[in-house]
């Protein structure tokens, strides 16, 4: 269900009975059925009765009307006679509630099982919960000496390859904003869609969280998980001089998808203008506070978390990315390396710190994976670790 189901937590669901697992199912889409209701049904399409067996299952049940009804009452229904659960649900609308329902019902309840798993698993959900802020991934592409494009006239080679590039659109349709620089805009000139976008993807998705309108933003309670609509995720650039080009990808299909710029305080009201015509194609300017200089992270991240954006994925180019990392700000690494030297062919370069983070240092949850013949580099910074308390599971 990742990418499919955001802002809804990943879960999957197992039946078993007499060491055999008589049903199985997992949460595919948001507004669909839970996973542990797909297990149920699993079971019914197998002509096999429930009831005795143990559910297995990532996240407690629910025990509230929502998009369906509480997973609880379809258990006891069944009557189950024990649920293994790998972690409570941090959501303040169940938080140990399931698990004292099936408890009250006469069910075994056994949690903790897998839990650091789990908990790695639905990382953002529990962030999101527990601490009310943005997820944020750093995402970028480079070669193994560190450079992220070649050098010389547009328009761009790509530095990973196609097997890659479909693995980073998969990362695009988990998350509800996309980031980047203006030098990126001027390069590039990039969309920041996801392609195929959710409601197409082999997936099978249905919505994104929903943006909030320029003005009177909510400001959600901590915790408070967003309701999505089949909406793409918002496109953001951090322009602190205000130089986005009119006719540029992003300003031209503002209109299908939210685009976000932030510039500083000054310059907005200099170019009062520019910002009348971005607003006209439906470009939202907002204004930093900060008199000179690149755009804060800090305050920008605190304004997408008013606006509901759960996971945030910041794309580049390098004076962003170092821009989060330096403040404390990611929580995990998503690196692309292709097998190439770049040298003086080289622009862009991602900068010491960051090379040594893409060699594991700095980084927990470590993982590399091939794509033909690049590889990914993923894992969480100290931020994650604290904000998922990894500590303190096996």
């Amino acid at each position: 269900g990742v990418g499919a189901v955001e802002p809804n937590p990943a879960v999957g669901c197992v039946i078993v009975r007499d060491g055999r697992i008589i049903g199985r199912g997992w949460h595919k889409a948001y507004g669909g059925p839970h996973a542990e209701i797909e297990a149920l049904a699993d079971c019914r399409r197998r002509g096999i009765d429930p009831a005795g067996a143990t559910v297995y299952v990532t996240l407690e049940p629910c025990c509230h009307y929502g998009k369906t009804g509480p997973c609880d009452d379809a258990l006891i229904a069944a009557r189950v006679a024990r649920g293994v659960v790998a972690m409570q649900d941090p959501a303040g609308h169940c938080d140990g509630g399931g698990m004292a329902k099936l408890r009250a019902a006469g069910i075994v309840v056994e949690p903790g099982c897998c839990e650091r798993q789990a908990r790695l698993l639905n990382a953002w959900f529990i962030t999101w919960h527990r601490q009310g802020r943005t997820w944020v991934i750093l995402k970028w592409a480079q070669s193994i000496d560190g450079y992220l494009a070649h050098r010389g006239e547009p328009p761009p080679r790509w530095i990973s390859n196609a097997l890659s590039r479909e693995d980073s659109h998969r990362l695009r349709r988990r998350v509800q904003a996309i980031l980047v620089g203006i030098t990126t805009v001027l390069a590039d000139d990039p969309l920041l869609t996801a392609r195929p976008p959710r409601d197409e993807a082999a997936d099978s998705c249905t919505g994104r969280p929903v943006v909030s309108e320029a003005n009177g933003i909510p400001v959600p309670r901590k915790g408070e998980t967003p309701s999505p609509r089949e909406r793409p995720a918002m496109r953001v650039v951090l322009d602190s001089n205000l130089r986005i080009p009119l006719g540029c990808r992003l300003v031209r299909t503002a209109g299908q998808g939210p685009v976000l710029v932030f510039a500083r305080q000054g310059v907005v009201a200099q170019k009062a203008d520019v910002v009348r015509r971005l607003s006209d194609a439906g470009v939202e300017v907002v204004s930093c506070p900060q008199a000179e200089g690149p755009c804060d992270p800090a305050f920008v991240l605190d304004e997408l978390t008013r606006r509901q954006v759960c996971q945030l994925m910041v794309e580049g180019g390098p004076t962003v990315l170092r821009a989060f990392y330096d403040r404390g700000l990611a929580d995990e690494f998503c690196v692309y390396v292709a097998p190439v030297r770049l040298g003086a062919a080289g622009a862009a370069a991602i900068g010491d710190e960051l090379m040594r983070a893409v060699d594991g240092q700095g980084l927990y949850e470590v993982h590399r994976r091939p794509f033909a013949d690049d590889v990914r580099v993923t894992g969480l910074t100290q931020r994650a670790i604290q904000a998922l308390e990894l500590n303190t599971v096996a």
